[in-house]
């Protein structure tokens, strides 16, 4: 019989194995992609003028999440210059919010089909030790020094993007694992992290009507063996992080512009199919080969996220549709526990911190739940003027949240002011 760690021990081992200390928050969701944070003492309530550390403006556009390290904040961003864009990564220091180093990576000549919830730094960087990993879909791939040093850059993984790019990188040992999924070309790499050299290319089998997703790399471990979960148009696949090798596929027909990462807990792997026929599917990720009919434990339509990813916190699957309708499932057997309208458009994934869930939306508005098979708000906070649009997910340093608008980067913790 297969044992699978709690929730709550899996992020322990994973922060652990990773190097990472408590108060890191390393890649896209947090150091194991699962959207927890293990942090505690954070605020509750916020607004403008409540609970609010600092704000500072932040340079260009763009919706990578921020990561932190050692007391450092870092961030893409996207600066458009004549008729290019400077491809950019900011160093801010995570106690006062002060610019430490501002750093040109690429520069992307001519046009791009940009969707109006897409800009041209949206992939979340990698902090892993002293080294920063950056992605910017087919316009490169880059490591730098936590002081700005550009070591290597790959600028060859080329294929035609739809709506620019989207998906973060996720790394298993010494090896990058990316989505390519464009227009033209679809595959899987996986790339060198010390040199940035490619060192296997995966191509997706599937060959579905719309071809362009934007999904980030989950890695599991499952019955021994290491995986990297890697949704697309048409299908979600297991590969070997070290060789390439496909070990498992499941079909979903045309769901296309895939977006959430998966999670992993109870057994199951959860994966959201996209656009076109939007599932929420839980997988027993043991199997090899095509496990389509053997596999899916089960699944839903109902409430189903396009963007945000999902989050499982104990038993229970949390979800934010695009439309705001957020659902708690039971995550062994799918079953809904209750469903509620947050208001507006959701984005940003959510985030389960100090026994609680966040939930952002897309005008700067946050619901904060407790985690329960009945639906209890404890409070709604807004950052502005609802204009400035928040698609970026929560990052997290010591006991605050980080907040990034497409204009500003905010740091929410408790103060004395608030008597909290």
């Amino acid at each position: 019989m297969l044992r699978f760690l709690p929730v709550k021990s899996v992020l322990i081992v994973s922060a652990f194995c990773s190097g990472a200390l408590a108060t890191d928050w390393t890649e896209f969701r947090g150091p194991n992609g699962q959207g927890h944070a293990d942090f505690q003492d954070l605020p509750v309530t916020w607004s403008e003028t409540e609970n609010v550390a600092w704000k500072v403006p932040v340079s260009g556009i763009g919706w990578s999440s921020p990561v932190v390290s050692a007391g450092r904040i870092f961030l893409t961003t996207a600066v458009e210059d004549s008729s290019e864009h400077s491809l950019r990564v900011i160093s801010l220091d995570a106690a006062s919010g002060k610019e430490q180093w501002n750093v040109e990576v690429f520069r992307q000549a001519g046009d791009v089909k940009m969707h109006s919830k897409n800009s041209h730094a949206s992939p979340t960087a990698i902090v892993e030790g002293d080294r920063l990993f950056v992605h910017f879909g087919p316009h490169g791939t880059a490591c730098l020094t936590i002081d700005g040093d550009i070591e290597w850059k790959n600028d060859k993984l080329t294929y035609a993007p739809v709506h620019g790019n989207g998906g973060s990188p996720a790394i298993s040992g010494n090896v990058m694992i990316i989505c390519c999924d464009g227009s033209d070309n679809r595959f899987v790499v996986g790339l060198d992290k010390n040199t940035g050299k490619e060192v296997w290319r995966t191509e997706r089998e599937l060959d579905p009507s719309r071809g362009f997703s934007f999904s980030t790399p989950t890695i599991i471990n499952a019955e021994g063996r290491s995986m990297a979960i890697c949704p697309g148009s048409g299908g979600v696949w297991a590969y070997d992080p070290e060789s390439g090798k496909q070990l498992w596929r499941v079909a979903y027909g045309e769901g296309y512009s895939v977006v959430p990462r998966p999670v992993f807990g109870h057994g199951l792997v959860y994966v959201c199919s996209g656009f076109g026929d939007g599932q929420l599917i839980a997988i027993d990720p043991t199997g090899s080969g095509d496990v389509t009919e053997s596999h899916v434990k089960w699944k839903t339509k109902k409430g189903v996220p396009k963007s945000p990813s999902v989050l499982l916190v104990g038993d229970e699957i949390y979800m934010v549709d695009d439309k705001g309708i957020a659902t708690c499932l039971d995550a062994v057997s799918g079953k809904q526990h209750w469903q509620e309208r947050l208001g507006g458009g959701f984005s940003a994934s959510p985030t389960y911190a100090d026994g609680r869930i966040y939930f952002q939306n897309e005008t700067g508005e946050t619901t904060v739940v407790r985690p329960g098979t009945k639906y209890e708000e404890i409070a709604k906070n807004k950052i502005g003027d609802g204009k400035l649009r928040t698609f970026a997910s929560f990052a997290f340093v010591d006991n605050a949240i980080l907040l990034r608008n497409e204009t500003h980067l905010y740091r929410l913790q408790k103060t004395e002011a608030a008597g909290q």
